[in-house]
């Protein structure tokens, strides 16, 4: 029990700060609107706290990377390998949608969708890629810049090399402060979120019960499918019908694991040993598995789609065109490099989307609601996703005419 409640303690705290604010909302209606402080004294928190994080967070990752370590074809084929997966998971979870629509009977925000810019395709990526003043990089609407500018001041640290090593102990630092901060701003996401949600209660209503329950009817359905079907055609696609017998004799240890202690970064040492019993070599398993738990992430991907729809939804928009699909594909992805290396990564990518898109501050609730809820199985897609990632890596990485062996 202890274990358990160590393991879940924030999202059932979470949880019963969600459940005491929609019986609050429920009960007061409208009136609950004087709540609404709370809840944005808490988004403005995490707001203002998540710029320098993702800086830290990002630049001294980079920044620590080994200068000798040559990873060659191993590396190439893992990205390609981990934006694939990401992306399949990501479409099929838009076509799921598609077939089973989740914005039925939601009466859009009044107030707020005619606020919502609408840019042109080559407007939008340019903003989601950069900005014109170095000032405007600590806006959270200009998250993506952010990163790139993280990305960028990391790979400037290795150049410099022993100058550049002082600066390199101030980003660590940094990282520690900030992971510190954003864990002590998270003690307050029951009150925060528990606000915000009786005021979304309040004003919309009961149906929004109906969204968050349709939403996860879909998700979890879907990522039950996807756990089982498309993990056994990538375990097939590594080693044919022998590959499906060893990932899933092998999967049981790694799979409750990420259950039953809702972290990828802490199933790493199963999924290693897992691997290895997979028939992957170890040169890949050990590249491949630790940067796994922090750069992929399928049930991520789908929880990001899931969480696009549901505020595309609530803000009377179509989760529909090429252009709002290709940048929710992107979103994706990038949302599976970052959620991984910050403490509430998650919230992160949220807040991408909302900036992306251009929605106003109220659309981040909803979407960190819902990526509290789908938590668990998000956990156990993106920790066991990253055993059958290096059987591919394995299978793609070996010369022609090798077989894959276990």
């Amino acid at each position: 029990m202890g274990a358990f409640l160590k393991n879940y303690g924030n999202i059932i705290w979470l949880l019963a700060g969600i459940i005491a604010g929609s019986v609050l909302g429920l009960v007061l209606g409208p009136r609950v609107s004087v709540l609404k402080p709370i809840g944005d004294i808490f988004l403005n928190l995490l707001f203002t706290a998540v710029i320098p994080l993702v800086f830290f967070a990002i630049a001294s990752a980079i920044a620590n990377v080994d200068r000798t370590q040559k990873l060659g074809r191993v590396m190439s084929v893992m990205v390609m390998v981990f934006v694939g997966t990401v992306l399949v998971a990501a479409f099929l979870t838009i076509v799921a949608i598609w077939i089973f629509p989740i914005h039925q009977q939601v009466t859009p925000q009044a107030g707020v969708t005619e606020n919502i810019q609408a840019l042109s395709l080559g407007e939008q990526i340019t903003a989601l890629l950069t900005t014109n003043e170095f000032f405007e990089l600590l806006s959270r609407k200009s998250m993506l810049p952010l990163i790139i500018f993280s990305v960028m001041i990391g790979f400037a640290v290795l150049r410099a090399g022993d100058a550049g090593e002082p600066f390199r102990r101030f980003l660590n630092s940094g990282n520690e402060v900030m992971k510190s901060l954003i864990i002590l701003i998270m003690k307050l996401g029951p009150i925060g979120l528990g606000a915000y949600f009786a005021y979304q209660v309040g004003i919309l209503g009961p149906q929004l019960f109906g969204l968050y329950a349709r939403s996860m009817a879909l998700y979890y359905g879907f990522c039950l499918f996807y756990f089982v079907v498309l993990f056994s055609v990538y375990a097939f696609i590594a080693g044919g019908i022998a590959g499906i017998k060893r990932y899933w004799k092998n999967n049981v240890v790694p799979s409750l694991t990420a259950v039953g202690t809702c972290s990828s970064i802490a199933t790493i040492p199963a999924n290693l040993d897992a691997a290895k019993k997979m028939g992957v070599p170890d040169h890949i398993s050990n590249i491949v598995i630790p940067l796994g738990g922090t750069l992929h992430k399928d049930g991520s991907s789908v929880s990001s789609i899931v969480k696009i729809a549901v505020v595309f939804a609530m803000f009377g928009r179509s989760l529909s065109g090429a252009d709002t699909i290709l940048l929710a594909l992107g979103i994706t992805v990038i949302v599976s490099m970052v959620e991984g290396g910050v403490p509430n990564g998650a919230y992160i990518g949220e807040l991408l989307m909302v900036s992306v898109y251009g929605f106003p501050p109220e659309a981040l609730p909803p979407a960190m609601i819902i990526g509290t809820l789908v938590d668990p199985m998000a956990t156990l897609l993106n920790a066991t996703g990253d055993t059958v990632a290096a059987m591919m890596v394995t299978r793609f990485v070996k010369r022609k005419g090798e077989a894959f062996s276990g």
